[in-house]
């Protein structure tokens, strides 16, 4: 990591701060990206001030402004080694049949949109470095279907694949691809994607620890080291990855069962 310049998305909070600041950290030059600018502060306050650290309040549904940012970059950072894609939301707890269309549509836009556009927007940086390396978040909901997430879990699984796909046309050149799936990290999403918590949630908590935002960090750095095409974060996301891959339909109505009782009737 060390001198090389990479664009983190969602980097005001979150797994993605803890990513600017371990890149940072490493000695690497970071442009975070954050729809709001006292996140950003935030980020850039925890950073310190001697840190090679740029900052970028923007919206990452929002084509014209990404398409403009690399050269914001570079001429902030120099040269671009790196995109990690983070920013994301999921969508309220509620049945697929209640969700409105407005909803579906701003949980698309940002999950798989702003991952579509950064990397659309970067890949001819990266196509000129030495060595370069392009990573998407997804989420254990990307591979296992999670009652009262379908719209967002249907956006995850298509950055899953995108990546993946990614990889099979990247192979043969410089740049390295990974696809990060978190489990239950601590973060601030729901707050962060307006939506509610259910008043029972607590009663439903997973036998398995969440990760910390600082581990996923280290995890998603790890991974990206390794050259590793599939990144699990978090002992949830690593036994069900197994468990679906060995019996699918047991390992969704093992989830279904779990998380049923956080559907907002």
């Amino acid at each position: 990591m060390n001198g090389k310049n990479w664009i983190v998305t969602g980097g005001g909070n979150g797994i993605g701060r803890e990513v600017v600041v371990e890149l940072l950290r490493r000695g690497a030059g970071v442009a975070a990206v954050d729809l709001r600018a006292d996140s950003l502060a935030e980020t850039a306050e925890l950073a310190g001030a001697a840190a090679k650290l740029a900052t970028f309040e923007l919206d990452i549904t929002d084509r014209n402004a990404v398409f403009a940012l690399p050269d914001r970059v570079v001429a902030e950072l120099g040269p671009i080694d790196g995109l990690i894609n983070v920013a994301g939301i999921i969508q309220p707890f509620i049945p697929f049949a209640e969700l409105d269309e407005d909803t579906m549509r701003r949980v698309v836009d940002v999950n798989l949109w702003g991952t579509i556009h950064p990397i659309r927007a970067v890949l001819p940086h990266l196509l000129d470095r030495p060595e370069a390396h392009i990573v998407n978040v997804s989420s254990m909901g990307g591979f296992l279907p999670v009652p009262g997430q379908t719209v967002y879990g249907a956006s995850k699984a298509a950055v899953k694949l995108l990546t993946e796909a990614l990889w099979t046309e990247l192979r043969e050149t410089n740049i390295g691809v990974s696809v990060v799936m978190p489990g239950g990290v601590s973060t601030d999403i729901t707050t962060n994607s307006g939506v509610d918590m259910p008043a029972d949630a607590d009663a439903n908590e997973s036998k398995f620890p969440m990760t910390t935002p600082n581990e996923a960090a280290k995890q998603i750095i790890a991974g990206i080291e390794k050259k590793r095409l599939h990144v699990y974060i978090g002992k949830d996301s690593k036994a069900m990855g197994a468990l679906v891959r060995l019996a699918p339909k047991q390992a969704a109505k093992l989830i279904q069962r779990q998380m049923k009782d956080l559907l907002q009737r």
